[in-house]
């Protein structure tokens, strides 16, 4: 495992500051290149969800079927990933199109973009991996590192994996509820019902899209788009879950402490980024599927930065990281998947159990 680099004084202050020019640089630089690219993706989206509903809606035979959902399922990473997750952190908030607006911007997916916007841009990238603070990290779920005491729920963490990879969207619909608050009768159930109101309305407008308004307008073509839709929002949730799963909890990806990170400066923030972060390793057309997560690192340095840059950086904040003597955690999508998922395996066993200090 990679070991975890401090910085102070002026090493620090100047890490900083070639990180802060790098991204003053980039943002200065956006324009009609940014705005083209992000409206191509759209079409790209919508024109694979047109095909992909037409072949479930009107095809005939297997080929057709199997052709549709895998259309759909390929419209709907898209629209996830480099549409839906990339706006609403405001990556094009400048072009001030109503279509393209973090503020305005609704997803394909039962995830309420306002209880997303909190629990993630929020929560998430303001205490990435700092363990008691990040609730994305083990999502509740999951004992991933020694510093989590073990508890005998955790044995069955494998299965619970699966689970939550396959329904991956409404684990992330359901994150900003706490609703472990709420069983443990920290949350009243009216302030539960406040908070789930957002829910409650994308899921349920959600459910009637793919699973009865579709469905109905294919007539007797009804259970192929039924079945057809279920499995297409099926692999986008294994997907999005994979590519999500290799950007935090690799082996090398660390985790910090609430001592660690405090009076925390931007510079130990950016510090923090990049080694609780992985990044994967592919084509143009692998990051455009993983909605340029593959550059987990870049993201989480820059989240606001129109995720295209990331690739352009890369080996800039890469340069960087070797002058400074940080590890830059990348490799294949295979190596580091594996790599996350014998991290779920390894920690639900009581090995080397610590207590977790949240104060």
């Amino acid at each position: 495992m990679a070991v975890k680099t401090f910085l102070d004084g002026d090493r620090l202050a100047a890490f900083q500051q070639e990180l802060d020019q790098l991204r003053a640089k980039v943002m200065a630089d956006l324009g009609d290149i940014d705005a083209a690219y992000i409206r191509r993706v759209r079409a790209l989206a919508q024109g694979s969800a047109i095909a992909g509903r037409g072949l479930l809606m009107f095809g005939m035979g297997p080929i057709s079927w199997v052709s549709g959902i895998l259309a759909l399922a390929h419209a709907k990473i898209v629209e996830n990933m480099e549409l839906g997750h990339n706006i609403l952190h405001g990556q094009y908030d400048w072009m001030n199109d109503p279509a393209f607006h973090s503020k305005h911007y609704s997803w394909d997916m039962v995830c309420a973009p306002e209880n997303w916007r909190k629990s993630h841009n929020i929560e998430h990238h303001n205490y990435t991996n700092i363990l008691g603070k990040d609730q994305d990290y083990g999502y509740g779920m999951f004992r991933l590192t020694a510093a989590q005491r073990w508890r005998p729920s955790y044995l069955i963490q494998p299965f619970s994996y699966l689970v939550l990879a396959s329904n991956f969207q409404w684990g992330i619909a359901i994150q900003d509820l706490k609703l472990g608050r709420w069983l443990q009768g920290r949350m009243s159930t009216a302030r539960l019902k406040t908070i789930a109101k957002p829910f409650m309305k994308k899921a349920g407008s959600q459910l009637v899209k793919d699973y009865l308004l579709f469905p109905l307008l294919a007539f007797w073509q009804w259970p192929r788009v039924l079945l057809g839709n279920l499995i297409a929002n099926g692999i986008r949730n294994v997907w999005t879950n994979a590519v999500i799963f290799c950007g935090h909890f690799t082996a090398d990806a660390q985790t910090f402490t609430l001592k660690e990170t405090k009076d925390e400066c931007r510079g130990r923030w950016y510090l923090r980024q990049i080694q609780g972060s992985s990044n994967l390793e592919g084509g143009r057309w692998f990051h455009l599927m993983t909605g340029n997560l593959s550059h987990q690192i870049e993201h989480h340095l820059f989240p606001d930065m129109p995720a295209r840059r990331y690739a352009e950086i890369a080996p800039q904040v890469r340069d960087i990281c070797t002058r400074y003597g940080i590890h830059y955690n990348t490799g294949g999508f295979w190596k580091q998947y594996a790599s996350a998922l014998w991290r779920i395996l390894r920690y639900a066993f009581p090995n080397g159990r610590r207590t977790l200090t949240t104060a």
